[in-house]
């Protein structure tokens, strides 16, 4: 099993949904990122600017979030592993959203896995 960084259930604010009325204002969803970086832990050398930084991370995916409104979790699903593959040394990225919407439920979740 290949090294990973994974950051769990980030609460993102953004607009989201397939009616008009659902999008028109904020709803907070869980965003999980578990990213494969292109060299394992050991060539490191405990040095934090070989890694990747999982703080600002989590302000990109907090950015990309609010920049527009979007219909489906899915497609915010794949911005966020399209612009993480895209900008950081990452040889795969797996995103799970959830959004809390449908009553009687926990959550309805979306997962997707791209790699270079």
């Amino acid at each position: 099993m290949p090294d990973t960084i994974e950051i769990r259930r980030l609460r993102v604010s953004t607009f989201i949904g397939v009616p008009d009325e659902e999008r028109a204002n904020p709803q907070t969803v869980l965003v999980t990122v578990t990213m494969t970086p292109g060299q394992n832990f050991d060539a490191l050398a405990d040095e934090i600017s070989r890694t990747i930084d999982y703080y600002a991370i989590s302000l990109e995916i907090e950015a990309l979030a609010a920049v527009r409104s979007r219909r489906l979790i899915e497609t915010l699903a794949t911005d966020i592993a399209n612009h993480l593959l895209g900008n950081h040394p990452l040889a795969k990225v797996a995103i799970t959203i959830e959004k809390h919407i449908l009553p009687n439920t926990e959550c309805v979740a979306v997962h997707i896995e791209r790699s270079r």
